[in-house]
């Protein structure tokens, strides 16, 4: 996987941002490639380099029903010839599976197995993955959301030696993998921020193990209660900022960065002066099935 030499820096103006006399760019990650876009893109390259470079065949991985990472790992192993199994949360799914990510995930070839709630919170046991390959066969684990070192060092190619003239790096962070990454690749001076998709203080641990610098923090307050959960206060943000910038956020990760840098420098949270760099790392397959829930509960949908 060869990532194009350079990836757009766009320079965006929100109303809040330019109040607060701030200046902030957007990584065009999710034009990486149509489908194995943003951060999902970086944490592949070098785990598919090993999984090649140890002889497998067939990748196995975990994720919920509208997980970015199934869609992209099963899109990688459609176009680098491997075997692609995703081990999902829920096994009411499997009766049902019409969400379009596990669609297009059976579309690139596929194989789904669906297990309790409660056997998934085994995935990090080995006994449990040593059960998958006695019946699944031999397979080059992918963790869920893509993190390991491995991922991490592709995250760290995110930045480059350009990058040092912002004074804040921002992204949204769901296992940390890519925070990581931009950390190590960060210097001393600039101030990173993860803004969390999920509840819980347990990432910090998990990104530190990947990291020996100081220069960054999660924010917390943006997750809008929990992973995949949204309401119309976001669904209207991002519908406008797809208006106003051209470019399109997603509700479970981009979208709630992009509200929380816009109603932090509403606060003035930052310096006048203050120069930003968000990274755009894609998901964007996830907003069909997003818009299908909207409309079960009759609310109004994310414009594509």
């Amino acid at each position: 996987m060869t990532a194009p030499v350079q990836i757009p820096t766009q320079q965006i103006r929100l109303p809040e941002t330019e109040s607060a006399g701030i200046s902030l760019f957007v990584r065009r990650e999710d034009l990486l490639h149509p489908v194995i876009s943003g951060n999902k893109y970086r944490k592949l390259k070098y785990n598919l380099l090993r999984a090649k470079e140890e002889g497998h065949t067939t990748l196995l991985t975990f994720g919920g029903a509208f997980s970015n990472h199934i869609a992209v790992t099963a899109r990688a192993g459609s176009e680098y010839g491997y075997r692609t199994i995703g081990v999902i949360r829920g096994e009411e799914l499997e009766s049902r599976p019409k969400n379009p990510t596990l669609v297009a995930a059976l579309r690139d070839g596929m194989q789904l197995k669906f297990v309790s709630r409660q056997a998934y919170r085994q995935k990090a046991d080995a006994a449990f993955v040593e059960a998958l390959k006695a019946e699944l066969g031999p397979f080059y684990l992918l963790p869920e959301g893509g993190t390991n070192r491995l991922a991490v060092r592709g995250c760290e190619e995110i930045l480059a030696e350009s990058d040092r003239q912002f004074t804040h790096i921002c992204c949204c962070v769901g296992t940390g993998g890519t925070l990581a990454g931009l950390i190590n690749a960060s210097v001393e001076r600039q101030r990173l921020i993860g803004f969390q998709v999920l509840k819980g203080d347990y990432l910090t641990k998990d990104i530190r193990s990947f990291v020996r610098k100081d220069n960054w923090y999660l924010e917390d307050g943006y997750h809008f209660g929990g992973y995949a959960k949204i309401n119309q206060s976001l669904v209207t943000f991002i519908n406008n900022f797809r208006r106003d910038t051209g470019i399109l956020v997603d509700p479970v990760y981009t979208g709630k960065m992009f509200y929380g840098i816009a109603h932090m420098a509403r606060r003035g949270l930052f310096e006048p002066g203050t120069r930003i760099l968000a990274i755009h790392s894609g998901g964007l397959q996830g907003i069909a099935g997003m818009n299908q829930f909207l409309s079960q509960k009759k609310l109004p949908l994310i414009n594509l």
